[in-house]
């Protein structure tokens, strides 16, 4: 009697129950079988291995896959997910931070102008961070965009606090030992940011936050002018802004109806109509997209990205950047601009 044997089958003789169906396909697609046909005690022996798949395949998703030397009653228990023992929190000194980080809404006459805050900025970031999971290549970009921008800050405030550190080390040196200043009542929030993006920024407004009491400490110590102290202040404080403002406007048009499905799938040949708009809409709003970025060669810190794609789609959207502009950029050669492409 001929068996199909493979070595990878989870059966110890090597039964493959996937060759023996397309041997046997036509007996087990007939509506009255010929129980003469000399492979008839195939398909009986094929009916008694699947039910012992099915068996093997229950078992193994109730031992969660334990090796078969642990016992049944620890194999079925397992570890919960992982929490915060205590509530985050951020602990701020300076009103400059404090406002930095709650921002500032428009008031009801319309007469102030609204300031885009930490706080906005981390929700923008976490939606734009779960669209990653959609293969989203521009929030992608957005995520990869901020985190560098970020980071270019951070190393702008590190510069200023070695500045600070100098002038306080040469006071000391000569016998002037100062401390930093501290708030007498510091504001203490609460944070539970749900991505790893919210605490990007609280790490962010923390720095901010220091390097402003290092400045005010050498202009309370007439270490630095109060109009050197004002400037350095408002200089940091109007980038930390401008970097604010692109994550929002990202997740301003990406979570749009007509742009949430975005995917790189969308740029594949044959992709369906409505794929052909959005990519029209996406690179009218914000442009072509860096073709390292597209292709995954360059890479957010963190994302929700899980696609697996087929060697075939891989292939086509190489070629996809291959043919980019310059090779550099990915976008629409008919692309719209700004928000009409989506209409």
């Amino acid at each position: 009697m001929n068996k199909s044997v493979n070595q990878s089958t989870p059966f110890h003789d090597g039964y493959d129950p996937d060759a023996e169906r397309a041997a046997l396909a036509d007996l087990l697609e007939a509506e009255q079988p010929d129980e003469s046909d000399p492979r008839w005690p195939r398909v009986i022996e094929y009916t008694d291995r699947l039910r012992q798949l099915r068996h093997m395949q229950t078992a193994y998703a109730l031992r969660k896959g334990a090796d078969a030397v642990v016992a049944d009653t620890e194999a079925s228990v397992q570890a919960g997910g992982l929490i915060d023992d205590e509530p985050d929190a951020m602990v701020l000194h300076t009103k400059e931070a404090h406002r930095l980080f709650m921002g500032r809404a428009r008031d009801p006459q319309g007469n102030i102008q609204p300031i885009v805050g930490g706080k906005r900025v981390a929700a923008a970031l976490r939606s734009i961070w779960y669209l990653s999971g959609n293969d989203n290549p521009y929030a992608d970009w957005a995520l990869i965009d901020t985190g560098e921008r970020i980071q270019q800050l951070k190393a702008a405030l590190d510069e200023l606090g070695r500045e600070c550190d100098q002038r306080l080390e040469a006071a000391a040196r000569k016998g002037l030992i100062f401390s930093v200043l501290k708030s007498r009542e510091p504001v203490s929030l609460e944070l539970g940011f749900r991505s790893p993006y919210g605490y990007t920024v609280a790490g962010l407004i923390v720095e901010f936050d220091y390097r402003v009491r290092q400045v005010k400490t050498l202009v309370r110590k007439d270490l630095m002018t109060d109009d050197e102290g004002r400037q350095r202040i408002r200089e940091v404080t109007r980038k930390i802004r401008g970097v604010f403002e692109t994550p929002v406007r990202f997740e301003r048009y990406l979570i749009r109806q007509e742009l949430r499905d975005l995917s790189r799938t969308d740029w594949l040949p044959g992709a369906n109509p409505e794929a052909g708009k959005r990519v029209k809409a996406v690179t009218g709003i914000f442009g072509e997209l860096p073709k390292a970025v597209f292709t995954g060669a360059v890479a957010p810190r963190h994302s929700r990205r899980r696609v697996n794609l087929s060697e075939q789609e891989l292939s086509l959207l190489q070629k996809v950047a291959e043919g980019a502009l310059d090779g550099e950029l990915i976008g629409g050669a008919d692309a719209g601009s700004g928000e009409g492409a989506l209409l």
